[in-house]
């Protein structure tokens, strides 16, 4: 990469990191550790729920191809599991890129 092109680089990187948080930091109070604590059990609890549904069907149809309805409900759970990793990923994207405030480790 050319020096011009590094400078660009470090500019769009700088854009992006102000308007992030320029749009972002308003939306969304400060937050502390105890706060995320409730995603990351949530978070848990679908993963349970998701590897739970799993052995269920398993259980119930150990020799042979699992109904419709088995997958159907094990889609679901596995929807609901990937969908909240993603939103907790993004909100961890938003933490490490310092688009939000957090609280001061002091105030945890």
């Amino acid at each position: 990469m050319t020096v011009t092109n590094n400078r660009l680089m470090l500019e769009l990187e700088k854009f992006r990191r102000e308007i992030n948080r320029e749009i972002i930091n308003p939306m969304i109070p400060q937050l502390s550790l105890e706060d995320l604590k409730p995603l990351l059990s949530m978070v848990a609890h679908t993963r349970g729920t998701y590897i739970a549904e799993l052995l269920e069907i398993a259980k119930l149809s150990p020799d042979s191809v699992p109904s419709a309805d088995q997958i159907k409900q094990l889609k679901q759970c596995r929807e609901t599991f990937d969908e909240l990793v993603t939103a907790v990923n993004a909100l961890e994207t938003v933490i490490q890129r310092d688009y939000l405030d957090v609280k001061a480790k002091g105030k945890l």
